[in-house]
């Protein structure tokens, strides 16, 4: 079957607030007139063609990351993560309809697709939004899905003018953020908005802790360790190969990766001297949990020996000055 190009484009790097997206498309025979890079588009023919490119193309799809992700992470792995949302979307639909792509073409100047299996297949293509169909048309459905996203999101925060301003810093949204503050949709890693980040610490339960045998202090670092320790014997026990310990990049960090059964497990470790504030469970918020997919998503893509493995997060809670672990949680 002859090959196709998947396009791929990005919309959201420059806003204030709201999510970004990237687009994915494979036209393959079809031929949609009119297509072009989406801001040289008029809002009415964007959402036209975008009803055409969602029926008539042969397959689509769109990655999202959201604010706080892009805050957690910073901008140039939010693109890498979002673009591999997209294309694993695409994947499963290649698969599905026995679809074949030979080359894909990312509209910019960076390659959100290096390090992985299909690196070989990317031709980074500066304007190539308006140059090249299946990236037009990718360019296209990322747009009017975060503007529609924005639009809906107006209603929920109004006075913010989202319908009207897509989340980009015009002087409307700078004179209400002075005003009302931020949502839970503005990036706070932009330097404008970082002013509002929360930089309360949380209490730390542990910095009184001492060691019995010489009632000297040890460090929280210390007690973190012996807490890791102690979840990586448990899982070798249960028959996990450890596979690396406090994998970290710029960005973020997993506690322990291991492997049993072919699959790749990203725990993470939580320990507390007693239950007197609550077990460490209680550590493990939304916020962690979408941090932990994002890293274990992060290694997955600069692993490819582990391609193909299916993927599983796990919390341990690691209790008392013994270091036992009192409960593990699987979160996926």
């Amino acid at each position: 079957m002859m090959g196709m190009i998947l396009g791929i484009d990005e919309v959201g790097r420059g806003p204030w607030a709201g999510p970004l997206v990237v687009g994915a498309v494979i036209l393959g025979g079809t031929e949609i007139e009119g297509l072009n890079d989406s801001k040289k588009l008029t809002k009415k023919r964007r959402e036209a063609l975008d009803e055409v490119i969602r029926e008539q193309a042969a397959a689509w799809a769109l990655g999202w990351v959201s604010a706080g992700e892009l805050d957690d992470v910073g901008m140039s792995q939010a693109l890498r993560l979002a673009t591999r949302r997209a294309v694993k979307q695409i994947q499963s639909q290649c698969k599905e309809k026995n679809l074949v792509f030979d080359e894909i073409i990312i509209d910019g100047t960076v390659n959100f697709l290096a390090d992985t299996a299909l690196e070989q297949y990317v031709t980074v293509m500066a304007k190539a939004d308006g140059l090249i169909p299946s990236v037009s048309a990718a360019s296209i459905i990322a747009k009017v899905a975060r503007d529609q996203f924005m639009t809906e999101q107006d209603a929920v925060y109004p006075g913010y003018g989202f319908a009207s301003n897509a989340g980009y810093g015009v002087a409307k949204h700078r004179a209400v953020i002075e005003r009302l503050g931020v949502t839970p949709l503005h990036r706070l890693s932009f330097a404008p908005l970082a002013k509002y980040a929360d930089k309360g610490a949380t209490p730390n339960n542990l910095k009184s802790t001492t060691t019995h045998s010489t009632d000297k202090p040890i460090t929280t670092r210390q007690i973190g360790d012996m807490g890791e320790q102690a979840a990586a014997d448990w899982l070798a026990a249960d028959g996990h190969e450890i596979i690396a310990r406090n994998w970290r990049t710029r960005y973020c960090e997993i506690d322990i990766v291991s492997m049993k059964d072919d699959v790749l497990w990203f725990t993470e470790v939580k320990y507390r001297k007693n239950d007197d504030f609550g077990g460490g469970m209680g550590a493990i918020t939304a916020k962690k949990q979408r941090q932990m997919r994002f890293a274990a998503e992060l290694f997955m893509t600069q692993s490819p020996q582990y391609e193909g493995c299916d993927m599983r997060l796990l919390a341990v809670a690691v209790e008392g000055d013994s270091s036992v672990v009192k409960e593990a949680m699987v979160l996926n």
